[in-house]
């Protein structure tokens, strides 16, 4: 197993002020370190998740953050894997820990998503994160991907438009308890009408937006924490599995096979059951990936009924997107897994927003993200300190 002693994230919206990635890591990293009771010395690991050299302008961020946060002397890379950027760079320091090669990692991820480059370049650049000759170079995005593969499995699940408003509604309102959340709305059902078709049956307002932020984490080996943190959260399965990228080579484009493996590989390692877990962060990019993602998981037998009868509500059997996931927390893409996996950490300890914090004790919760359509996963299953 291993410790996550420090978590920590900026607000996520557009930042208008300013300032950079650089400062936003710097921030999130002095949050983490502080937590975790360690000194910046102590890191000698850092792993650096960042979707797009084009959303930060730099390449090799790893090295220019190691430098501007002192860390001489520490292993520094970068890793990428699309929305999953930042899931995977936890899984990374994880594996790092676990090898005995680290005994302090640091996470950070981040990208400026929002700020940087106007609407449209980013949503053409989106379209280069699946297959840059049949997506990219023809303008084929990711909503209208998106968009295809809710399309067969409401058909198959009888998942319908109102199913979708009712998530998007859910995860706001979550929101609206998150000070760092970039869209804390209340909708109503006929917001929906009223909403931009983008491809159908999405809407605007059924799309997560883009956003500035960042996000840490301080991995530790249980033998190199302090005793204070002793009662620490800790990782104690992660998977990862890819599926095709294009979604007419899948038997069924509106399930995510890929998400099933990840999460049996994650189990597997946990000795745990998809029963078994009272939290999940899921990867909520577009309001239908929720419903796809539960069900891929195995976090649900009939989703939609499920869905309807509030189960993945704060108050419900299984909570869903506590933060508001990225429909509502938002979606700054290598900070998203990173963030996700610092939200299941903190509710474990009882440490989150106080109206967001389960009043019950959850023994388990998962952090659950991928890119493309549900082609690059990564799922990370988080157990209470003293659990393993």
């Amino acid at each position: 197993m291993v410790l996550v002693t420090g978590a920590a994230l900026t607000p996520f919206n557009r930042r208008k002020d300013g300032s950079s990635f650089r400062d936003w890591a710097a921030d999130a990293f002095a949050q983490a370190i502080a937590m975790a009771n360690i000194e910046r010395r102590d890191i000698d690991y850092l792993v650096v998740a960042s979707e797009s050299d084009f959303f930060s302008l730099q390449l090799n961020p790893a090295s220019v953050l190691a430098s501007d946060l002192g860390l001489l002397g520490t292993a520094a890379i970068r890793v990428e894997g699309g929305g999953a950027s930042g899931q995977l760079a936890v899984h990374t320091a994880t594996q790092v820990i676990m090898s005995g090669l680290s005994r302090h990692a640091a996470v950070i991820g981040f990208d400026p998503c929002a700020s940087q480059l106007p609407a449209q370049t980013v949503k053409s650049l989106y379209g280069f994160s699946f297959d840059g000759w049949t997506e990219g170079m023809t303008g084929v995005s990711a909503s209208v991907l998106y968009a295809l593969s809710i399309q067969r499995f409401m058909a198959r699940t009888g998942a319908t438009d109102l199913d979708l408003a009712e998530i998007t509604i859910n995860n706001r309102n979550n929101a609206c308890s998150n000070p760092n959340a970039h869209l804390p709305l209340r909708h109503t059902v006929g917001d929906f009408e009223n909403s931009q078709m983008i491809a159908s049956p999405y809407r605007k307002l059924h799309c997560s937006p883009l956003s500035d932020g960042a996000a840490a984490l301080v991995l530790s080996h249980p033998d190199a924490t302090p005793e204070a943190r002793n009662g620490a959260p800790q990782i104690i399965g992660i998977g990862a599995a890819f599926d095709h990228v294009h979604l007419g080579a899948r038997r069924d484009p509106g399930k995510f096979f890929g998400k099933t493996r990840a999460m049996q590989r994650a189990c597997d390692m946990a000795g745990l059951k998809p029963a078994d877990i009272g939290l999940a962060e899921i990867y909520d990019a577009y309001a239908g990936a929720q419903l796809q993602g539960l069900e891929a998981l195995g976090l649900s037998q009939d989703v939609v009924a499920d869905q309807r009868k509030g189960r993945f509500h704060p108050d419900g059997a299984l909570p869903v997107n506590l933060s508001g996931g990225l429909l509502g927390q938002g979606a700054p893409a290598g900070a998203i897994g990173v963030a996700q996996t610092a939200t299941c950490a903190l509710a474990l300890e009882g440490a989150y927003h106080a109206p967001l914090q389960p009043g019950a004790a959850i023994p388990y919760a998962l952090a659950d993200t991928h890119g493309g359509i549900a082609t690059n996963n990564a799922v990370t299953i988080l157990a209470a300190g003293g659990r393993a």
